[in-house]
């Protein structure tokens, strides 16, 4: 299991994000362990930040269930859903799945976390002289990756339907194009409501969002069509059921706190029908984004 602790020093922190990298990259195809399923939610933050958030509840849903997870995270979003892609994981925490290309390959939606529908945005830091998207014209705009549904791919494509050209970075995951946003290395990024409300709080730097989509389902918890009826059954349970028991509270408040979101933030059910917004997207999107 990786353990690792954000509030450590910045050079153990590096070590730290170095070693998860090594380790997530070196796992083979099969189960590291006789009966593990691996885990793969996309990296909405940093490594470090990403497996602190999820390591305590897949211990939780490991113990509660008696069907052992581990985490399995790439370097950068992107990484992890190729680690989907090649059938090297079970459960996924994604909105990656829905294209056409891949709505076929047998992924079950069975629940969600239960936040506030997010919105694709675009935003400056609050003190941009940037008021309009259209002064985002030939500027550089940081992205979290290729694979980002809503925080790349919505917004992307709104300005590409507006005919605002930009110069697009892509840095690995949303943290890391809010740096190069604060640091002045970019003048937007593509982003989600849920995700540039926490990076606001967790850093003290406001932002203003100059486009909004309309809302969307936050990500979804999917199991692939290799796991067992029964462990899913019992997977599925633990996760939809944490917020009511007191341990599972607990762990959801702790997990939550790191990334600012409501420390009530669980689990609730749900289905592919809850995506279709998802999937209406790629019925019109620009092409490369499909």
């Amino acid at each position: 299991m990786i353990r690792v602790n954000p509030k450590h020093r910045l050079m153990h922190a590096l070590s730290t994000a170095a070693s998860l990298v090594a380790l997530c990259a070196g796992v083979p195809a099969h189960a590291q362990e006789s009966g593990a399923y691996r885990f793969s939610p996309v990296n909405q933050y940093g490594i470090e930040l990403t497996a602190s958030y999820w390591n305590p509840i897949i211990d939780y849903v490991s113990n509660k269930s008696g069907v052992k997870l581990q985490l399995k995270i790439g370097r950068t979003s992107a990484d992890t859903t190729a680690y989907v892609l090649a059938n090297e994981v079970e459960f996924v925490f994604s909105n990656h799945l829905f294209s056409p290309d891949r709505d076929h390959l047998g992924w079950k939606v069975f629940g969600r976390r239960a936040t506030s529908p997010i919105r694709s945005q675009i935003v400056v830091l609050a003190d941009s002289p940037i008021t309009k998207l259209d002064q985002l014209s030939n500027q550089t705009v940081a992205f979290p990756g290729p694979e980002a549904t809503v925080a790349y791919k919505f917004s992307y494509a709104n300005l590409m339907n507006q005919k605002i050209p930009v110069q697009v970075v892509f840095a690995g995951n949303m943290d890391g194009a809010f740096a190069q946003l604060a640091s002045g290395k970019v003048k937007a990024v593509g982003t989600h409501t849920q995700l540039s409300s926490g990076w606001s709080k967790r850093e003290g730097k406001a932002v203003r969002a100059l486009w909004e989509s309309e809302p969307l389902n936050d990500l979804a918890l999917m199991a692939s069509k290799t796991v067992v009826a029964k462990d899913l059954a019992a997977v599925s349970k633990a996760f939809l059921e944490m917020a009511q028991d007191p341990i599972g509270q607990k762990v959801l408040a702790s997990s939550s706190e790191l990334v600012k979101l409501p420390s009530t933030t669980g689990f609730v059910p749900s289905a592919g029908a809850d995506y279709s917004a998802y999937r209406n997207f790629y019925q019109t999107a620009p092409v490369n984004l499909r």
